[in-house]
């Protein structure tokens, strides 16, 4: 075959590889981040062979849904006594699809990762009727083995226990017994598992929620991953330089309700491969007068919400801030609207704190991070660099709204993988938040933005490029 025919056999793949991503694209509709869909188009139409069936594995970012009924243009479940900066968050996040605010019950911060253990032991002996959890990992140390004989010892005794954990994050510190657990009556799912999923296209999804739910009555979230690196020193014969900092907290009311509602649509999803129809079946009572200073509202992200939800909302309250940005995240890749958002923020004379590991696990994280710091420290944005790997993702806006949850402040989190954050808009809560972010920054030093030389800003610029997959 001569060099023409080549080039017009090139032609015809390229085009028809082209077509099936534009065709899934409006069919699915699959709204990728610009970078994404650049990155997308250029690899079919220069290495189609190897892209097409890149795509078709890992593609997909979005389930596809049935259409739903959104809710009315100007309508809000926001609190009567919500503050303008609360209601503007709360009436976006209905308008996305998102569960109203509700009463807050109980709520505990965790002070360090002994405590966070001691609650989470205390919690699930404490069942009476179900457990259900899911985490990213679930280690084969003595934290994961203590969860497990939990786990087992209640689905002996006659309870309904359910497991979910991610397909990939199941590889991660050691896989744990799931053959055991399930032999003691544990029901076990792994979240699309990217050896043997039957999901197309979406094999690079991952579930990155954590979460126990006990009796349906009482949540633990956070960071923290069921792993004793997670628990800062819990295990005295892990080095203090190689534990983690990380976060985590307890609520009851009805946001544990809303929070079980999620759990179902998740393990209807690990194990059917089915959205489950009754997302948002849970009724969210209303606010009484007494309870409206005091409200937390269920925030999930991921490929099964139609909106980047975490992201919308982090890019208008930085814009409606008014004070003060405090934030605590152990990935700091922002795409160039996020990081927009922060700059104006910083430049409108807000205070903008920031408080990353000096180094994380996560090399490439580390090159891909560089740009945006310089970019933000030029503009008055503190960045404090802590001495330990810090895992935890909280975010303060003002003394009005605190994020906490699971996902981190980079793109892989923000667009790809399912998370789960908690907006807090009680003061005491938010102020525990923000006193638990700057224990941490007094505790690190400032960033010193150093130019760098050529062949690392190269190096810099290759890793970001690939930002979206970190």
């Amino acid at each position: 075959m001569n060099t023409g025919h080549w080039i017009s056999l090139h032609g015809l793949v390229a085009l028809g590889a082209l077509s099936l991503y534009l065709a899934s694209t409006h069919t699915f509709r699959q709204r990728r981040h610009p970078s994404a869909a650049i990155a997308w188009l250029l690899s079919i139409l220069l290495l189609p062979y190897l892209a097409l069936p890149l795509y078709l594995l890992i593609g997909n970012r979005k389930f596809a849904r049935p259409p739903q009924p959104q809710p009315t243009m100007g309508s809000s479940p926001a609190s009567a006594g919500a503050s303008a900066e609360q209601r503007a968050f709360q009436t976006l996040a209905w308008q996305m699809g998102l569960p109203p605010a509700v009463a807050l019950g109980q709520f505990t911060l965790h002070r360090d990762g002994a405590h966070a253990y001691a609650a989470l032991l205390a919690l699930l002996d404490g069942a009476s009727t179900s457990i259900d959890l899911s985490t990213f990992v679930l280690a084969h140390d003595a934290l994961g083995q203590a969860v497990c004989e939990r786990l087992a010892a209640k689905a002996r005794a006659g309870l309904r226990v359910r497991l979910i954990v991610d397909g990939v994050g199941r590889y991660f510190g050691g896989s744990a017994n799931f053959r055991a657990l399930r032999g003691s009556g544990v029901q076990v799912s792994i979240f699309i598992p990217p050896f043997s999923s039957a999901l197309p296209g979406q094999t690079n999804l991952r579930n990155h929620r954590k979460l126990v739910l006990v009796d349906g009555a009482r949540l633990w979230t956070g960071g923290r991953n069921l792993s004793s690196f997670y628990f800062d020193r819990l295990d005295s014969k892990v080095p203090e330089s190689q534990s983690w900092i990380d976060l985590t907290f307890e609520v009851d009311g009805p946001i544990a309700a809303q929070a079980q509602a999620q759990f179902e649509c998740d393990w209807a999803l690990a194990t059917t491969q089915k959205i489950s129809e009754a997302r948002g079946s849970a009724p969210a009572p209303l606010l009484s007068a007494a309870s409206q200073a005091r409200c937390v509202q269920l925030i999930p992200s991921g490929p099964d919400q139609r909106e980047d939800t975490v992201y919308t909302l982090l890019i208008s309250a930085c814009h409606r801030a008014r004070e003060r940005i405090l934030a605590v995240t152990p990935y700091f890749v922002p795409d160039a609207a996020l990081a927009m958002a922060l700059s104006l923020a910083a430049r409108r004379g807000i205070a903008v704190d920031l408080v990353l590991p000096k180094r994380s696990n996560h090399m490439l994280a580390d090159l891909a991070r560089m740009a945006a710091l310089r970019d933000l420290h030029a503009v008055g944005v503190r960045i404090w660099l802590t001495h330990r790997m810090v895992h935890a993702k909280a975010i303060v806006f003002d003394e009005e709204i605190s994020l906490a949850g699971t996902a981190n402040l980079d793109e892989r989190s923000l667009f790809l993988n399912f998370e789960l954050m908690i907006a807090f808009y009680g003061r005491h809560e938010v102020r525990a938040f923000a006193e638990w972010i700057d224990d941490l920054r007094q505790k690190a030093r400032a960033f010193d933005a150093r130019a760098p030389s050529l062949p690392r800003e190269m190096l810099e610029g290759t890793v970001r490029w690939l930002a979206f997959q970190l």
